[in-house]
């Protein structure tokens, strides 16, 4: 299957394999798949400032949604460069689990991050980060050109079967 060519494309595909919507973006809680279980957490106003760009995040770098992917994305991130309380606080709990989970898918993925750019840092406006191609972007990011996983992405668990 060939690339989605902009970043929207890319994302709503992202969205809809995983079973997630731009709707809970901004809604009042935020339902974490963890295995069998589900775990809802408040969407604070941080979480609410970062979650767009950390979807966008999984879709140029290819982790996966999945707890070990989500492991992968949260050291990348920490490496790449966090920039407020709520992306440390979620990215260090991914990681925590990694550690016992994927230790050496996290511990990569950390060391990927070296050199790269988070969209947090970046700066470009949300919806101009939208029409911009996933190549485009992950040129100006410094992220590979095939992505940053070196495994295959899994979806979560609450993922629909396809």
């Amino acid at each position: 299957m060939t690339e989605p060519t902009t970043v929207r494309d890319a994302l709503e595909r992202f969205l809809s394999i995983n079973g997630f919507t731009m709707e809970a973006y901004d809604a009042p809680k935020v339902a974490i798949p963890f295995g069998p279980f589900t775990i809802h957490l408040p969407n604070s106003e941080g979480r609410k400032a970062i979650v767009r760009l950390h979807d966008i995040h999984h879709v140029v770098t290819n982790y996966g949604t999945d707890l070990a992917g989500e492991a992968e994305i949260g050291a990348w991130e920490l490496r790449a460069g966090c920039t407020n309380l709520a992306g440390y606080v979620y990215n260090l709990m991914a990681v925590t689990l990694g550690v016992f989970i994927a230790p050496l898918r996290t511990l990569r993925a950390f060391l990927d991050g070296r050199g790269a750019m988070t969209l947090y840092r970046l700066g470009v406006p949300y919806d101009e980060l939208l029409t911009m191609t996933v190549a485009e972007l992950r040129e100006r990011l410094s992220i590979p050109a095939d992505g940053a996983a070196h495994e295959p992405a899994r979806l979560n668990a609450a993922a629909p079967a396809s």
